[in-house]
């Protein structure tokens, strides 16, 4: 829960003085007023797109949040269209392009999608309070999205969306990505092969005082365990060996004893299944396990994640975790896999710049400091993909709030215009060569 981080921050913008930047210029200025303006209509569409169903498996709720903002793009002069994602059972991706006139390419990346499907009994935005609502969605990431609309349509009413040189795309299965993976993220990294700089609208870890220039990567990985089956009275034996399960408890014993300490480094194991049959399916998020209380486990899987820093850690870990599963007990084998889902996003010297300018960007509007979060507090995320490929990306720019995956996921509405003013103020400031 980030509620004391928010409270923090406001009682320190309220004992701030007045402007500690000299003079914003004349559009900076009206991109504030514009963002201010357009506060009710945001709101409006923060309502509507929440109350709209898009688990990431309700392909229909996911195409019908993206429509509502495509039309505003549309009505923005952005080209619009869907991208084919990774295929029929897939969302795929709303992408909106507007060539502008000057200023480097800016790629803004958000997600369609959240963890919530039609089955959930959190389905409705509701208001709390004056400043506070709840929702599925609403920070994780609708919020974001209607951030970007907002200063879209800032820049717009101050005169300067023609020169913004932007893309925009917007994930359709970000919470549960589709398979291969390759192709579910194809033109994520095409975007992001054309473009200078990323900026992405997740709400971090919902502390207005931190930004995200790095992030870990992730991994997914399977351990698979044969032993030999038998009356559960000969365990042991030379010829019976310890079983499937105890061969996976000595597993994921020896993964905790070895690597527990490496730094931001963890790894942990969801799913784990033992019995005469044992299976996992990665397309029901389920497993299955089957024998008898008197019955030697013959198989056994676990199946868990992996987040490394970096591909060298990644590396590294990857290497000792095969190790340990070699070193199987009497008449046990065991085999791991790995399948790379997200990589991870460096805290490359672009990415520190991007910081700098961000939080110049919050002094200069009264909001304090801005510093780069712990990796360990900024999970896997779709900026990582495009992060190798341009020379600036940040992350964490969102509506703030907490309780993100939850049916107590809450959003601070006060956050809406002052996170939106600081991204705003960065692209325009990025536009003019800062």
């Amino acid at each position: 829960m980030r509620c004391f981080s928010i409270l923090a921050f406001w009682c320190a913008v309220l004992l701030l003085p007045a402007a500690a930047r000299a003079q914003f210029d004349e559009t900076e200025t009206a991109l504030m007023h514009h963002i201010d303006a357009y506060q009710e209509e945001a709101l409006d569409l923060l309502e509507r797109t929440v109350n709209v169903n898009s688990g990431s498996s309700n392909v229909e709720g996911v195409h019908q949040v993206g429509e509502i903002f495509k039309a505003e793009f549309d009505a923005l002069g952005l080209e619009t269209r869907w991208g084919v994602g990774g295929g029929a059972h897939c969302a795929g991706h709303l992408i909106a392009r507007h060539a502008g006139n000057a200023g480097p390419h800016l790629l803004l990346i958000g997600h369609l999608d959240t963890v919530f499907e039609p089955d959930s009994p959190f389905q409705e935005y509701e208001k709390i309070d004056d400043v506070t609502v709840r929702g599925p969605g609403v920070t994780d990431m609708k919020g974001g999205i209607v951030m970007i609309v907002l200063a879209l349509k800032a820049f717009e009413a101050a005169g300067v969306l023609d020169d913004l040189n932007v893309t925009v795309i917007l994930i359709g299965d970000e919470e549960k990505t589709c398979r291969p993976i390759e192709k579910a993220r194809a033109e994520l990294v095409a975007a992001g092969k054309e473009a200078d700089v990323a900026l992405a609208f997740e709400n971090g870890d919902d502390d207005p005082g931190t930004a995200v220039i790095s992030r870990r990567g992730w991994i997914q990985w399977t351990v698979r365990v044969k032993g030999t089956p038998a009356h559960s009275s000969l365990i042991f034996r030379d010829d019976i060996g310890a079983g499937a399960a105890y061969e996976v408890a000595r597993i994921l014993s020896a993964f905790y004893e070895e690597l527990q300490h490496e730094e931001y480094l963890t790894f942990n194991p969801g799913i784990v299944l033992a019995g005469t049959e044992a299976d996992y399916a990665w397309d029901r998020d389920a497993g299955t396990a089957s024998g008898k209380l008197n019955i030697v486990a013959e198989n056994a899987v676990a199946v868990g994640d992996l987040r490394v820093l970096s591909p060298e850690q990644g590396i590294r870990v990857q290497a000792a975790m095969q190790r340990i599963v070699a070193s199987s007990l009497p008449r046990t084998s065991a085999e791991i896999t790995f399948e790379e889902s997200y990589p991870p996003m460096a805290p490359t010297e672009g990415n520190r710049r991007l910081l700098g300018l961000y939080d110049q960007v919050s002094r200069d509007l009264d909001l304090g400091p801005v510093e780069a979060v712990n990796p360990r507090n900024a999970g896997a995320a779709d900026i990582s993909f495009v992060a190798g490929h341009v020379d600036m990306a940040l992350d964490g720019l969102g509506l703030l709030g907490s309780g993100r995956h939850t049916v107590e996921e809450i959003a601070d509405l006060r956050t809406l215009p002052t996170q939106t003013k600081r991204a705003a103020l960065l692209m325009y400031r990025l536009m003019q060569g800062e």
